[in-house]
């Protein structure tokens, strides 16, 4: 199932569980993990994107060695609110790891400037931030989907 309805996600996990945050990217996929009573993201590993297949075997792993039960898709959406190719790549992605676990989709507009920002803050060399801004994003996009499907 692909949703980006927090209360049908919320709905399939009535009892909560580990999730998977996800910033999917070009050449990586950021991911970041969960506790299952959904109260803190943490930045996980960095997927170096190959064949899609190779890359939903790495997920698949980790969803399986993490318990996890839903995953959080960070969805690129225009300033506007209107999609771009990059969404419809991004939701081409969702539906070919729903079967993993039950997706939400989620908005990450400001996700990259957000943790780019805080990187520039801690000065961070340019090199680290390459290195940590994707799972980052990550953890962003999940903790805000988590603070968003516990508010009610």
């Amino acid at each position: 199932m692909i949703t980006g309805d927090r209360s049908a996600f919320r709905a399939i996990l009535p009892e909560g569980g580990r999730l998977l945050g996800l910033d999917v990217g070009t050449k990586t996929i950021g991911t970041a993990l969960c506790d299952a009573g959904w109260s803190f993201a943490s930045p996980a590993t960095l997927v170096r994107r190959t064949r899609f297949q190779k890359d939903k075997t790495i997920l698949a792993q980790l969803i399986a060695a993490q318990a996890v039960r839903g995953i959080v898709v960070g969805l690129p959406i225009n300033l506007d609110g209107s999609e771009s190719p990059r969404s419809q790549s991004t939701r081409a992605f969702a539906r070919n790891i729903e079967d993993l676990a039950p997706v939400l989709l989620w908005d990450e507009r400001w996700s990259t400037v957000a943790v780019t920002r805080t990187l520039i803050e801690q000065d961070a060399s340019r090199a680290k931030r390459a290195e940590l801004v994707d799972k980052m994003a990550a953890a962003y996009i999940l903790q805000g989907a988590i603070d968003a499907l516990t508010a009610f």
